[in-house]
């Protein structure tokens, strides 16, 4: 079967909306990366007012360090979930040009692979939620 310029115009045309949700999971993972160097630099001062001459604030410094260490924890595996979610929605776009080019019909396969990028898009949003939430919460001493 021969390619036309109809069915790639075709496939570029269904490719702009998971270009936009790309740039939405970039914006994301920015605001993730963002929290997670503010975690770290807050552990930092920790560990430095632990090294300090006031040994009374140990035990809410170690309170606060296993806080800080989960909730880099959960950042770190929200940007694993971000990233691996992009990487999905590249593999769709790539499915989508393969097929109108080898006249293969790939659509069980990039739907698959779409669905498998959203639940990651899902796991990345919920556990952004949960580390804001414990971020939020540090002041009240919630660590569960």
């Amino acid at each position: 079967m021969e390619l036309h310029v109809n069915d790639i115009s075709h496939v570029i045309q269904l490719s702009v909306a998971p270009v936009f949700l790309l740039t939405s999971i970039a914006t994301m993972i920015n605001a993730m990366n963002t929290r997670l160097g503010r975690i770290v630099d807050r552990r930092r001062k920790v560990l430095e007012q632990r090294r300090g001459e006031n040994p009374a604030i140990d035990e809410e410094c170690d309170l606060e360090l296993r806080t800080l260490s989960l909730r880099a924890h959960l950042s770190y595996l929200g940007i694993f979930f971000a990233v691996l979610s992009a990487l999905l929605i590249c593999l769709v776009m790539i499915g989508a040009f393969l097929g109108a080019l080898i006249s293969v019909d790939l659509s069980k396969g990039v739907a698959i692979v779409f669905i498998l990028a959203l639940c990651a898009v899902i796991a990345a949003l919920g556990l952004f939620l949960r580390e804001v939430y414990l971020g939020v919460s540090v002041g009240t001493h919630v660590t569960h």
